[in-house]
């Protein structure tokens, strides 16, 4: 008889505005029960913070599971890799006392080379007033090459004739084009020789991960998968062309992982209450102000990958239903609502209003310089500290009544509240 499985034990975490929302966190309180942790999208352009104790780890490319899951943490294809900062962090969380010896990278992950790097700079440079905003690590060069069918990943790093054939295409192309930047160019036996040692280190953890990963899945086994970013940072769905270069969504874990949209069982989206943006792009609720300086200081807002400040605003539901909707989000959990204690009031966008005409969702034609009248919604806000509840009816009315009024407009479950940067803050109003 065949076995036919409906229910499978899957999780999928995605940011639900510009990143940044602590999904870092969440994914840390929810991995001890995983068996897997995988992360599909993204490379050391994104930065989860996770805070134990009196210790903060700030991880780029590790899966945020590799600090509580029992289980093994996985990088998926649909992630770029840097071995060199692959290899520094695993050695910085080990001389803190984590292991990661149940890490492991799928063959398919393409490889971030130091040319990547060169002309990430270079263009941001070139592109001046313009430039995207990027955190000059390579990323979309390294994507560049993915769809381009030029790239070399991890599994080629393993075959060293593959791997020198691979090199010597593109340190040619790529050598042009630095020259015409006017930048420096790359010497061949270097390179080859320093990834060669590289991924001596690496060997171990080289796998084919869609086959595991699926395998699991088909054998019960409770799989989370980790995004980096967030839905209005997506290469197709963001705010073009201020956005990074995959697919930080839902529908990312497909591409990302190699695991079918049908084996998806539980989409959370995680949103800040409020709204934070790093880099370039539009913004129609930031707070250009005092109040928004003081949202920045007290809830800490600086970029963990770059240390950039982060632009500050109101929350957006016009964003959050275009995220509900493309991200099909079965959950929400609300992030940081203890910074909002104390406010006057408290804002939230409903519509925006362009050239007089009302928008429910988010236009994919909004830039910087649109004129967008945002509508609000306002709200009473509290003076309690909330920090130390856990009981979601010990929260301050005007508190409970703002966590409703976004999920009634939303018409999504909030089934966890952040109200604090450790394992042990929360609130939980549904099981996990």
């Amino acid at each position: 008889m065949v076995k036919i499985m409906n229910n499978f034990d899957t999780y999928v975490i995605v940011g639900t505005q510009f990143g940044d929302e602590g999904k870092g966190k969440i994914i840390d309180v929810l991995a001890p029960e995983a068996d897997y942790v995988v992360r599909f999208q993204g490379g050391n352009n994104a930065g989860h913070t996770v805070v134990i104790g009196e210790e903060k780890f700030i991880l780029h490319l590790l899966p945020s599971g590799i600090m509580s899951s029992k289980g093994k943490c996985i990088i998926g294809a649909g992630v770029v890799v840097d071995p060199v900062v692959l290899l520094k962090e695993i050695d910085e969380i080990e001389k803190r006392g984590l292991k990661v010896d149940k890490l492991y990278i799928d063959e398919r992950a393409h490889v971030i080379m130091p040319y990547h790097i060169a002309i990430d700079k270079a263009k941001e440079e070139e592109l001046g007033e313009n430039k995207i905003g990027t955190t000059l690590r390579g990323i979309g060069p390294c994507y560049n090459d993915k769809i381009s069918r030029n790239g070399i990943r991890m599994g080629d790093l393993l075959d060293k004739e593959r791997f020198a054939s691979k090199l010597s295409w593109n340190l040619k192309e790529k050598n042009d084009l630095l020259t015409r930047y006017g930048k420096k160019t790359f010497d061949y036996d270097k390179i080859f020789n320093m990834y060669l040692e590289l991924a001596d280190k690496l060997k171990d953890k080289i796998i084919d991960g869609v086959y595991e990963v699926n395998e699991a899945i088909k054998d019960g086994k409770k799989v989370l998968f980790e995004g980096a970013q967030a839905m209005m940072l997506d290469i197709d769905h963001g705010t073009y062309p201020y956005v990074t270069s995959s697919s930080p969504t839902s529908g990312g874990v497909c591409i990302g992982s190699g695991v079918a949209p049908n084996k998806l069982n539980r989409i959370i989206g995680v949103m800040k209450a409020y709204t934070t943006r790093v880099g370039e792009g539009p913004f129609p609720t930031e707070l250009d102000n005092e109040l928004g300086e003081n949202l920045r200081q007290i809830g800490h807002e600086y970029g963990a990958t770059t240390g950039r400040p982060r632009k500050c605003g109101w929350l957006d539901l016009v964003m959050g239903k275009y995220t509900v909707m493309i991200d099909g989000l079965t959950d929400i959990v609300l992030t940081k609502l203890d910074v909002l204690t104390g406010l006057d009031k408290i804002k939230v966008a409903v519509a925006y209003e362009i050239d007089g005409k009302k928008y429910m969702t988010y236009p994919s034609w909004i830039r910087k310089s649109t004129k967008v009248k945002v509508i609000y919604k306002e709200l009473d806000s509290w003076t309690e500290d909330i920090s130390k509840i856990t009981n979601y009816d010990d929260l301050p009315e005007n508190c409970k009544k703002y966590v409703e009024f976004i999920e009634k407009e939303l018409d999504t479950k909030i089934s966890m509240i952040s109200v604090g940067p450790e394992r042990t803050q929360n609130i939980y109003r549904a099981k996990f």
